[in-house]
């Protein structure tokens, strides 16, 4: 799974992405789901499944719908082996409320 984002990573950048993180839940054990949803619930995953919650920082609004739309024709974005199921996939936009990166400072 990281092999896809370590391969996206050079031709997001060239659509302005500045910044790409991907995680997972690490390797502790989800014993609280019950009746909370949590991110394994809210895709359906199945056993031995793991989710990767993963975001892209981009300068601006502008720039990232244009770097988006780009994106979405670019053909090195469309691996023929894609290891993730894609109907799955979560989509959000966010505002930023606070930031602590210490580098901008």
């Amino acid at each position: 799974m990281f092999s896809f984002h370590r391969e996206a990573q050079p031709i997001t950048e060239t659509h302005h992405v500045s910044r790409s993180v991907a995680t997972d839940r690490g390797r502790a054990p989800v014993t609280h789901v019950k009746k909370v949803t949590d991110f394994k619930r809210a895709v359906k995953a199945e056993a031995g499944e793991s989710v990767v919650f993963s975001w892209s920082v981009w300068p601006s609004r502008a720039i990232r719908d244009a770097g988006n739309e780009k994106l979405k024709t670019d053909p090195r974005m469309k691996p023929s082996d894609m290891p993730f199921d894609g109907q799955r996939m979560i989509f959000g936009g966010f505002e930023v409320l606070l930031d602590t990166d210490l580098k901008k400072r």
